[in-house]
């Protein structure tokens, strides 16, 4: 007796986070500046510790040379002796009943007591003055060093420009000629050869726009008038049918490589994006594929808003879904979309059954022109460009696109962007 075929079950419950993002602290980076003030504020500290120890073995070096008395009373009768700093010898004011040797002794201790309070005050106030200079050394010494590293804080706020798509900008460093200057002029350098490079490329990009636009848009023309005649052979329909699919894929591939190409730069006018919607229309799109495959699109899109180009976030969502339903299991097979916010990023989940991907040939996906352990392009399910489309609008919008296989096949695709 046959068995009945188990139904494939629900995909488990994500356990990826994307990471919170942590804004970095200034005062916990170890930054140039910092290292080079605590260079400075470091070997000042050190210089004023011997400095200070020095001096301190000298002061005590000369003043223990005088420890004993410069003179000793020999006899005294009727002597009256009072002192305000050697409370021993207010003790023997009485001078008649005391042994001239406990009064020399009780002067030696009390010499030898002046010297140590000498030195303790001697040390005390050296380490308060050593403790300001030090104070001051660092802020003189944070100081300078952001005074000397300026030309470097230039070169960064230059380079996120450029990061913008602001190839115009320049360093343009005045000064010596020392190594800064050198290596801002180097950084000018660089940026005039890539702002060339990115025109040549611009322009490139809509020559051949034209250029191969225009002769597959007339081809088509052509085809479908050919195609329109009911007196044409059956022979020259079927060639033509042929004809216009290969015209269909090339127009196809030229589109996608244009895409990819555009896409691959920062996106400069962005605008509010609901990344539900965006998985809306494109399930809208797929969804006659899906009914024709048997395939169940399901899934929970809750709003997420993200700043960017409509058109290429949409572009993101059709290639994962469309590679979601075209690359599916036979017989009940499903396609889980979902949206949602995480931790302040905007993420977007495709989850699907079918073959099983080894982890190993997860990169590969992402190549243009390359799919599961094949590299040929002729296949009716695409052009091979999807996901590396995919993942060029990720990176232009400041995100990234992730894929892992699913236990019991198939893929989890995850695009990730900033609010």
């Amino acid at each position: 007796m046959a068995s009945t075929p188990t139904p494939p079950q629900a995909p488990p419950k994500p356990t990826w986070d994307p990471r919170r993002p942590q804004a970095p602290v200034p005062w916990l980076r170890p930054t140039i500046r910092i290292r080079l003030t605590l260079l400075y504020g470091g070997m000042f500290l050190i210089a004023g510790i011997l400095l200070l120890s020095i001096i301190y073995l000298l002061a005590a070096q000369a003043i223990s040379s005088g420890n004993q008395p410069l003179f000793k009373i020999v006899s005294f009768q009727e002597l009256k002796i009072s002192s305000d700093n050697c409370p021993a010898i207010n003790a023997m004011s009485d001078t008649s009943s005391v042994p001239l040797q406990d009064f020399n002794d009780a002067i030696s201790r009390c010499v030898d007591a002046q010297r140590h309070a000498a030195l303790d005050n001697l040390l005390s106030r050296s380490l308060l003055a050593l403790l300001g200079l030090a104070v001051i050394a660092f802020a003189f010494g944070y100081a300078m060093a952001g005074r000397v590293l300026s030309p470097l804080g230039r070169i960064t706020r230059t380079a996120r420009q450029v990061a913008g798509s602001d190839l115009s900008r320049r360093i343009e460093l005045d000064g010596p000629d020392d190594e800064l200057k050198e290596l801002a002029d180097t950084f000018d350098d660089m940026l005039e050869r890539l702002q060339r490079a990115f025109t040549a490329q611009q322009r490139f990009v809509g020559n051949a726009s034209h250029e191969l636009r225009t002769p597959l848009a007339i081809n088509r023309t052509l085809l479908e008038v050919h195609l329109s005649d009911p007196q044409a052979p059956v022979e020259l329909q079927q060639l033509g049918k042929t004809l216009l699919a290969t015209n269909e894929r090339s127009e196809q591939l030229v589109e996608g490589l244009l895409l990819l190409a555009r896409s691959d730069n920062q996106i400069v006018e962005r605008k509010p994006v609901d990344l539900a919607e965006v998985a809306g229309q494109a399930i809208d799109q797929v969804h006659a594929e899906a009914e024709a495959k048997g395939v169940e699109i399901r899934g929970e899109r809750g709003p997420a808003v993200v700043q960017g180009n409509g058109v290429l976030l949409e572009r993101i969502a059709l290639n994962l879904v469309q590679n979601a339903v075209r690359y599916n299991v036979p017989e009940e097979g499903w396609v889980e979309v979902s949206t949602e916010v995480r931790h302040g990023q905007a993420v977007l989940t495709v989850t699907n059954t079918g073959p099983v991907v080894p982890a190993y040939e997860i990169d590969n996906l992402f190549e243009p022109f390359r799919r599961l352990r094949t590299e040929r392009t002729g296949s009716d399910k695409g052009v091979g460009l999807g996901l590396s489309i995919a993942r060029s609008v990720a990176r232009a919008h400041g995100g990234h696109i992730t894929a892992q296989p699913r236990e019991g096949g198939g893929l989890v695709m995850r695009v990730t962007l900033p609010v």
